[in-house]
């Protein structure tokens, strides 16, 4: 007899804890507050795997990312990097070189994947959200805080360049050159006030059972919507993102041509006749 989808993502394991606070949202929290959540090679694996299951996984509309213990993330593990990326492998400068960019290449997928994630995901930020956190977050949907919050590029303090997703995303996040070249270059940290004004965060709560709460409500408003509508709006609106207008309305109409014919248009369609929410329909899985 197999397990249900449901089951499948409840558990714990070495970084992460997964659990389903609803039949069609999925909660991912970061799970090493002794270490304070920072990432060791464990993890990098372990968010690819989750991701792409969730990604298959009719039963999950909606996911929301947080992190367990006094903060978010204290970004990379510093003593694991030293161990798996500071001492490479090989023969000469070519083959280290190549098994670096193979390396790196890993960890950038770890990130990616969220965003190749058709379900919408929500992250929840309280404490530090330092280095690979803020790499992290900018590959979410959308993304809440605490009044505590703060956020670090920290990677030019350690001796390098960003290179798992903040110098490619930040910029497209908060629309600013000179703010992002700012937090790049100088490592410095960047507040709550000013991440909601800056656009890295829409929304602001006083604590983290405050922000939980709202993080679970805004999935809750995407789950109960079409999984048509919700995930041809994510693709699309990551398409345009790193398209030109012309190429998006384009990529749109083409999705469209097909995805118009959906059930799902006329059972909203309706709700919106009746004055309803469209959570009052039953939309089919995804």
């Amino acid at each position: 007899m197999g397990i249900s989808a449901a089951e499948r993502f409840e558990g714990l394991t070495n970084c992460l804890n997964s659990n389903r606070p609803t039949e069609s949202i999925t909660h991912v929290e970061l799970h090493r507050p002794e270490k304070r959540n920072a990432m060791n090679s464990a993890f990098w694996s372990e968010m690819v795997t989750c991701f792409n299951e969730l990604s298959e996984d009719p039963e999950c509309r909606a996911v929301v990312v947080s992190g367990a213990g006094k903060l978010f993330t204290a970004g990379i593990d510093l003593m694991d990097m030293m161990n798996n990326v500071l001492q490479p492998e090989g023969d000469d400068t070519a083959r280290i070189s190549w098994g670096l960019k193979k390396k790196i290449r890993k960890f950038q997928e770890t990130f990616s994947v969220i965003e190749k994630c058709p379900k919408p995901v929500v992250v929840a930020i309280h404490g530090a959200c330092v280095g690979a956190g803020v790499d992290m977050i900018t590959a979410c949907d959308i993304r809440l805080c605490t009044q505590d919050a703060w956020f670090q590029v920290k990677e030019v303090d350690i001796g390098l360049a960003a290179d798992v997703g903040t110098l490619q995303r930040l910029p497209k996040v908060i629309g600013s050159q000179s703010l992002v070249n700012e937090l790049a270059l100088t490592a410095r940290k960047m507040y709550a006030d000013e991440a909601k004004s800056s656009g890295l965060v829409s929304r602001v709560f006083a604590d983290k059972e405050a922000m939980m709460a709202g993080a679970l409500e805004i999935a809750g408003e995407i789950a109960g919507r079409s999984p048509v509508a919700v995930q041809g709006t994510k693709i699309n609106l990551i398409y345009a993102r790193n398209h030109s207008v012309a190429d998006g309305l384009d990529y749109i109409a083409t999705w469209n041509m097909s995805m118009l014919q959906t059930e799902d248009l006329m059972k909203s369609a309706q709700a919106a006749l009746e004055k309803k929410s469209p959570k009052t329909k039953t939309y089919s899985k995804l």
